[in-house]
């Protein structure tokens, strides 16, 4: 019997209790054998294998995590519940395991826990295996990459995952660069987010290129240095500028 059957069996918290036990369990609608059933529940938890109880905590906490990434900046659009589903189908598991992770989705996203909290337990059952922490946190960047933008909601939790995870953020800035190009740092050279609209990034543009011109600038009577500082972020700004219109095709 593998860890899904184990703990429909029993009860989540007889896997790990806590966030992950209390979101598993309400996924499950609190599931309990009935009193005829002749399983003995004290060999039931001695039979629990360490490695099942981590393939439970990984896809319980992927799950709950998901949920709250999704409501991250506040709501859920269709776009961030298709990737997700999207996701689901994918997976080689059985339908009814499919049918719980949208369920430990459902769940954990209007739960009163935290990001934070899935992301402590997970941590405090893998301290001692970072290299299935960095998967965790590389499998977030790629559901985060779906729809093509990290919005500044998702790069903050990730961040706060990060830190819980005692990830550095040379590691995270590699695994980030696996999915996310130089648009970012673009973005952020003009004042704007992924999430603005071709209007308002043409209109940040127009201001920063009246403001950093060096004709106008010069025309200020600066001194010399400034006047080579904006130089270079002139063209820093048309440098963004370009390539964000070529990703837009606007």
């Amino acid at each position: 019997m593998g860890w899904f059957g184990k703990l429909t069996f029993g009860t989540a918290g007889f896997f790990f209790g806590g966030p992950l036990g209390a979101i598993a369990g309400a996924a499950l609608g609190h599931h309990l054998v009935g009193k005829d059933n002749n399983y003995d529940r004290l060999s039931y938890k001695e039979d629990i294998r360490q490695v099942e109880q981590a393939q439970a905590a990984y896809f319980i906490s992927m799950f709950s995590i998901l949920g709250k990434l999704a409501k991250a900046d506040g709501a859920i659009n269709r776009e961030e519940i298709a990737v997700v589903d999207k996701f689901i189908k994918t997976l080689r598991i059985p339908e009814q395991e499919k049918m719980f992770a949208q369920r430990i989705f459902n769940e954990a996203k209007d739960s009163g826990y935290s990001i934070v909290d899935f992301a402590e337990q997970l941590y405090r059952m893998n301290s001692r295996q970072p290299t299935v922490l960095l998967s965790f946190m590389d499998l977030l960047f790629k559901l985060a990459a779906a729809d093509g933008a990290l919005h500044r909601s998702e790069e903050e939790a990730l961040i706060e995952i990060r830190d819980v995870f005692r990830i550095s953020e040379q590691q995270f800035d590699n695994i980030k660069a696996c999915y996310f190009k130089e648009t970012d740092r673009y973005y952020k050279i003009l004042n704007c987010t992924p999430e603005d609209s071709d209007q308002q990034i043409k209109a940040a543009y127009k201001r920063l290129v009246k403001d950093f011109h060096p004709d106008t600038v010069i025309s200020k009577g600066l001194p010399e240095e400034f006047v080579q500082f904006a130089t270079g972020r002139f063209q820093e700004i048309q440098n963004a500028y370009e390539n964000i219109r070529k990703e837009r095709s606007f």
